[in-house]
């Protein structure tokens, strides 16, 4: 899956510039990975997508194989935000959940330059998180019965 990790297109969107199909298939990648293959029934559609940015990452078939969201500050939290943070089951472990926070970040630092970025990240994630520079700014807490921590990645950090 490597090299196929390089064939990967990536899109940065505003929720208006989706496509009906293309909206269908994150919402649909989204409840995979959130409701169904973690049993947490909850309200994935939550009126911020509208607000929000969108990166995804297409696979050779046009399935999302990695999707984030990039939440403005005071929507989420202060801080400008990443959510929704998935990769689908067929491109776990391939590298692409790297790529996604590396192409996220530098996609966030595009729309807000000097600003921290504050993320509620589910508490076995932290390692990876901390990977990229954010640190751990909170005691663990359950959102949906899930462990999360907050994390802060610092203004001026890559």
């Amino acid at each position: 899956m490597t090299n196929q990790l390089t064939q990967l297109r990536w899109q940065l969107t505003a929720f208006s510039e989706f496509s009906p199909e293309q909206l269908h298939k994150v919402y649909q990648a989204r409840c995979a990975v959130f409701i169904v293959e973690q049993n947490c029934p909850y309200q994935d559609i939550d009126g911020k997508d509208p607000l929000c940015h969108h990166l995804i990452a297409w696979d050779n078939n046009d399935e999302v194989a990695a999707y984030l969201r990039i939440v403005p500050a005071g929507v989420s939290y202060t801080e400008p935000s990443l959510g929704r943070v998935l990769s689908t089951q067929a491109w776990r472990a391939s590298g692409a959940g790297k790529a996604l926070i590396a192409n996220g970040i530098k996609a966030l630092r595009g729309l807000y330059p000097s600003a921290p970025v504050r993320i509620g990240a589910q508490a076995y994630l932290e390692k990876f998180y901390a990977s990229f520079g954010f640190q751990t700014v909170s005691d663990i807490y359950l959102e949906d019965d899930i462990p999360h921590i907050l994390m802060l990645l610092p203004a001026g950090s890559p």
